[in-house]
């Protein structure tokens, strides 16, 4: 595999972030292949580096992930489990304190109609 300047591998980092946006949003493959209008085998040769893609397939992966086209070639330092594990756990806790808070604001304005 040929590697850019920065010596990693584009297509394991295309096929990383495509993997980790997939997930992010707890799509299948199958789900992402039927949004993205692309053959379910295709986006699993793309997540494996089997195949690459083309800037057509790129701009129908970004609109069905709902992600900028750019973010599939991002690496950073903290690139891998660590990091997915850290965007998730975020991802996460986020959500559980906005729930926090609504349920918070639901218990205030409850009592405050009843006092």
């Amino acid at each position: 595999m040929a590697k850019n300047s920065a010596g990693c591998d584009i297509r394991a980092v295309f096929s990383g972030n495509l993997k980790f946006y997939r997930q992010k949003q707890r799509l299948s493959q199958l789900a992402l292949s039927i949004k993205a209008e692309l053959a379910h085998n295709f986006v699993n040769d793309i997540e494996n580096g089997k195949k690459w893609v083309s800037p057509e397939t790129i701009s129908k992966l970004a609109a069905a992930l709902d992600v900028e086209p750019y973010r599939f070639f991002l690496t950073n330092p903290l690139d891998g489990k660590h990091t997915r594990r850290l965007h998730v756990y975020l991802d996460e806790l986020n959500e559980r304190f906005s729930q926090a808070v609504g349920e918070i604001r639901e218990s205030y304005l409850w009592n405050r109609e009843k006092g």
